[in-house]
């Protein structure tokens, strides 16, 4: 009754806060003439932590997550650490039935081969391993279980398709996973502010978030001497991307997802990845516009 009690009032606060939100009309008007003439539909959602302003569209539309559905997962594979279920450090067994076809590192082990849970959680978010996810995903109570992590703390639209019963209709539609991003900004905003599972599973979360791989696109865009918690993800028609930025005069967080894209091409020029640079970099200047920072000439090499 207790938990039901909590969820009720942490879905309650949710709602007002969104009601209470204030639009940054100047940021508002240059969100929209950044995805004028986009080939697809794109939805976005900034909010400065600091002044709780915000500016977005589309945000409560339904997108594919793609790979940014890790980060609910890796909240449901602490649920269970939390509870005592799992340990963080627990030695596990890799069995090659898990794998996921692909350039994995985990999918390369050989059968019966010994890895920490810890090393799967970090190749989840920082490599955005696949076979590593859906290890993690059965791990953490399949879906459903996770599912309802997300629900407990008011995300309501957030959910692990694949795998997940009852969910057909909602896989062949989104794919692995279906978010808004609205939510997914919530979401990390949730692990920052230590709400997610507990504040120390949050921390820990917070920390994996940080170490990421795959930084040509909204990472790009930011100096690396800022720290930033994010996760991306991309399918075919789709490219997505959240991310919460310590940026020095106060953190704000987007998330920017695409869908029914026209350019399905997997080159540094697609048109949807374009979008997500061109987002963070408008964003960073547009907070941080003394900071003196610019992409070092040559840059370029690293990224395409």
């Amino acid at each position: 009754m207790k938990k039901i009690i909590s969820s009720l009032l942490l879905i309650s606060l949710t709602i007002c806060l969104s009601a209470q939100e204030k639009t940054d009309k100047k940021l508002q008007q240059k969100l929209n003439d950044l995805v004028k003439g986009f080939n697809g539909d794109v939805g976005i959602y900034v909010k400065n932590l600091k002044t709780g302003k915000v500016a977005s569209i589309n945000a409560d539309t339904i997108f594919p997550t793609a790979s940014m559905i890790k980060v609910p997962i890796t909240c449901g594979v602490f649920n269970k650490i939390e509870k005592g279920e799992l340990g963080y450090h627990a030695t596990l067994m890799y069995c090659d039935s898990l794998l996921y076809a692909g350039e994995d590192i985990l999918g390369s082990f050989k059968d019966s081969e010994k890895i920490a849970l810890s090393k799967v959680l970090m190749l989840m978010i920082t490599t955005s391993d696949n076979t590593a996810s859906l290890w993690s995903q059965l791990l953490a109570g399949t879906g459903t279980a996770i599912n309802e992590v997300m629900a407990n703390n008011g995300l309501k639209n957030t959910r692990v398709n694949s795998r997940t019963p009852g969910r057909r209709e909602n896989q062949q539609k989104y794919g692995w996973g279906q978010t808004t991003p609205k939510e997914m900004a919530t979401l990390l905003t949730l692990i920052r502010d230590g709400k997610m599972i507990s504040s120390a599973a949050s921390e820990r979360i917070y920390r994996n978030l940080i170490r990421i791989y795959w930084d040509t696109e909204a990472l790009s865009q930011i100096p690396p001497t800022v720290q930033v918690a994010s996760k991306s993800g991309a399918v075919d028609a789709s490219r997505s991307e959240v991310l919460l930025v310590n940026a020095p005069h106060g953190d704000y967080v987007f998330c920017i997802t695409t869908k029914n894209q026209k350019d399905i091409s997997w080159n540094y020029s697609n048109e949807g990845w374009t979008m997500i640079r061109n987002l963070s970099n408008l964003l960073w200047n547009y907070y941080e516009p003394n900071f003196g920072w610019e992409q070092p000439e040559g840059m370029q090499k690293y990224f395409k």
